[in-house]
């Protein structure tokens, strides 16, 4: 998985008005905008990644949930 940063910039959460450190990536896409193969991809903290996953869920655009490169849940 690439997700297209500047090096200097830490990934954030994708929470709205939340600043942790991402550890998730959940990977989306709307079927009825997106083609099959296409994947947007929200960031989420360990607090953010129920919720962001079960907005995603509930609408049937959830797709995949992978931790972020270089997070630590690649130790757990």
């Amino acid at each position: 998985m690439s997700i297209p940063l500047p090096a200097d910039e830490p990934l954030v959460c994708s929470a709205r008005g939340c600043r942790a450190p991402a550890v998730w990536a959940l990977e989306w896409n709307n079927p009825r905008l997106h083609d099959a193969g296409r994947r947007k991809t929200w960031l989420a903290c360990g607090e953010h990644r129920g919720s962001l996953g079960d907005f995603l869920d509930a609408r049937g655009f959830l797709r995949a949930v992978t931790p972020v490169p270089g997070s630590p849940t690649l130790d757990m």
